[in-house]
């Protein structure tokens, strides 16, 4: 919005030729959407409280302490996230610009599903909430559409990291592909919520990443030069990248240990899903492996925990997600938060690496 009503005014008065810089925007987004959450976090969270009663429903069959800790928390504080991260885009960004729907698009659809699922919970005083092969079918049909447009937007390709500007065309495949990149990130990421700060750091730590990927595919002098494919207009993802560093900032606040509020899945499917679907726009689905590691390691160990179980009537892991097993080994909590922390950043900084090894 401020983009489209003061940049035209560049060639009369020079200050708001700043809005023309992509860097300019991304660094208002990110104090807006700070501001955003400090302003009317407090207000959220008291809000939520009064709403639930019991706050979030605590698996029965998790770890002791969080039976005792986690109790009469709120959760939802993803709307708090959402708030921050949707009026800076709308404020910031070049709303003409595709890429910035499609995210948009992408992000209220799954914090809505999650909303919907945290709502359920609460109102049930269960864990249980939407079933899980409804929010899937949903999930996988709002990113097929989304998955098909972006297809038609940037070609029904993929780039292989390592190698330049080298982009292998999957025809048809790249729709459920490119679906199972959003839908698997928004769920890996949902997974990996289970600890005060476990998720939004990582994930402030893997936007982070890809804000800075999608301003060098979206600027054809540095995609030559490090010999990635170029997008056009993909630089603008740097906007909704500082958007969500400074809303998880703002939500890290409140969240931080002990927590006063948790995101629910109204937050972590919805911020998975928009880094999913930045790296599909970015052309970038496979570095998100790397990048996005420890959430795919958290979702790979609920994987084998249920594969083994089932077949084996052994667990391999003491309890899953992998968060979970090093509290059952007597981990303290920030130990495990933080060492996470620290695994987020070693992989941010091998999937950035990719970019000049080629």
């Amino acid at each position: 919005m401020l983009y489209h009503l003061l940049s035209p005014y560049a060639s009369e008065y020079g200050i708001f030729n700043l809005f023309n810089y992509l860097t300019f925007r991304s660094g208002g987004a990110v104090i807006t959407a700070l501001l955003i959450c400090f302003v009317f976090g407090p207000s959220i969270i008291r809000w939520l409280k009064s709403k639930q009663k019991k706050g979030q429903p605590i698996r029965e069959d998790g770890p002791e302490g969080h039976i005792i800790a986690k109790a009469g928390t709120p959760t939802m504080g993803g709307f708090m996230i959402l708030l921050g991260l949707g009026l800076s885009i709308l404020l910031w960004s070049d709303l003409t610009n595709p890429y910035i729907w499609a995210v948009i698009i992408v992000t209220i659809s799954f914090g809505a599903i999650g909303f919907v699922d945290d709502y359920m919970k609460v109102t049930k005083a269960s864990p249980k909430g939407v079933p899980g092969k409804v929010k899937f079918i949903i999930e996988w049909g709002v990113a097929g559409v989304v998955a098909w447009w972006l297809g038609d937007l940037t070609g029904q390709t993929i780039a292989l990291p390592f190698l330049k500007q080298v982009e292998l065309n999957i025809g048809l495949f790249y729709i459920p592909f490119a679906a199972f990149v959003m839908v698997g990130t928004s769920n890996s990421v949902n997974l990996t919520d289970g600890l005060d700060g476990l998720a939004i750091v990582p994930v402030i730590i893997a936007v982070s990443a890809f804000g800075f990927i999608a301003y060098m595919v979206g600027n054809s002098v540095y995609s030559e030069y490090l010999g990635v494919i170029p997008v056009s207009g993909a630089g603008e993802l740097a906007i909704v990248a500082g958007a969500m560093i400074g809303a998880g900032l703002g939500f890290l606040w409140f969240n931080a240990p002990p927590a006063m509020v948790f995101m629910g899945d109204t937050g972590s499917l919805a911020l998975g899903g928009t880094l999913g679907t930045m790296a599909v726009i970015t052309k970038h689905e496979i570095v998100l492996g790397i990048i996005g590691g420890l959430f795919a390691l958290e979702t790979i160990s609920v994987i084998v925990q249920v594969a083994s179980f089932k077949l084996t009537g052994k667990r391999v892991f003491r309890m899953a997600p992998l968060h979970h097993h090093y509290e059952k080994k007597g981990w303290a909590e920030p130990t495990i938060v933080i060492r996470f922390w620290i695994i987020a950043v070693m992989l941010a900084l091998i999937g950035l690496a990719t970019l000049k090894l080629r």
